[in-house]
């Protein structure tokens, strides 16, 4: 069995102090795909670095405190992929891929475009660039898991207000329909949406309203993976139990080994 995690920790010196490390002792994972680390290489700890048995790989952001992302994982790579090879998406620090025989583990953070029409564009702009890249990832024929904040609720049953927010970066009809382009033309899988077709599966909550004590959430932390690998997952669930961050843990186990 391998288990694969993902989570955004919204600064992982701040995910530290408020447990994360404590909780990934215990869960006995293989990969932990984090995003949004806000740190450089001489901000992290030991700890940060190697956790209890994992060993960390980072791709950081060139600015300071901002998004940066990494693998945590028990085994040693055959190869690592800083980046997608485009200078302006990889100054961000937005992409890592590790490879392990047939499989490729990637921690993804797609941009948000909710600050700004500036940020949008750039948010779009990723992901033109980016579905290429998909296709290419698709066609070599690896087992592939992109886990990671894709920021992008699909459908309706994945944010509880849609309504309210048909306007919203995040859930605009342009964002949508790449994410329905990847998931039926290209033919990756939705390994979530997959396993539990009627289950909304929120990972993020908004920091006003008491959002993440009414469950009012988005869905927009992924395990996006090839159709081979999809066969092999067997089950998925959402770590709420502990707040580490504005989002939770997205946890599945896949019936295979290395």
């Amino acid at each position: 069995m391998l288990r694969i995690v993902s989570a955004n920790l919204n600064g992982i010196r701040s995910a530290d102090k408020k447990g994360f490390f404590d909780w990934l002792a215990t869960i006995q994972a293989d990969f932990v795909c984090v995003q949004e680390l806000k740190a450089q290489a001489a901000d992290l700890s030991e700890r940060m670095r190697a956790p209890d048995g994992l060993t960390g790989y980072f791709h950081y952001a060139e600015k300071k405190g901002y998004s940066g992302v990494g693998v945590y994982t028990r085994h040693q790579p055959d190869a690592v992929v800083e980046g997608l090879g485009v200078d302006w998406i990889d100054a961000e620090g937005r992409f890592l891929q590790l490879d392990f025989g047939n499989l490729s583990v990637v921690s993804l953070y797609l941009p948000s475009g909710s600050s700004s029409d500036e940020r949008q564009q750039v948010k779009f702009d990723f992901l033109d660039v980016f579905m290429p890249h998909l296709e290419s990832l698709k066609a070599a024929g690896r087992d592939i898991v992109i886990c990671g904040d894709w920021n992008i609720a699909h459908n309706e049953i994945d944010l509880k207000n849609w309504k309210g927010n048909l306007k919203n970066s995040g859930f605009l009809p342009e964002e949508r329909a790449w994410m329905t382009d990847l998931l039926g033309r290209v033919g990756w899988c939705d390994a979530w949406r997959k396993l539990y077709p009627e289950a909304p599966g929120y990972t993020w909550w908004s920091n006003r309203g008491q959002a993440y004590a009414k469950d009012v959430g988005w869905r927009i932390d992924y395990h996006i993976v090839t159709p081979a690998l999809m066969a092999d997952a067997q089950s998925a669930s959402i770590y709420k139990d502990e707040k580490f961050s504005d989002h939770a843990p997205l946890i599945v186990d896949y019936q295979r080994s290395l």
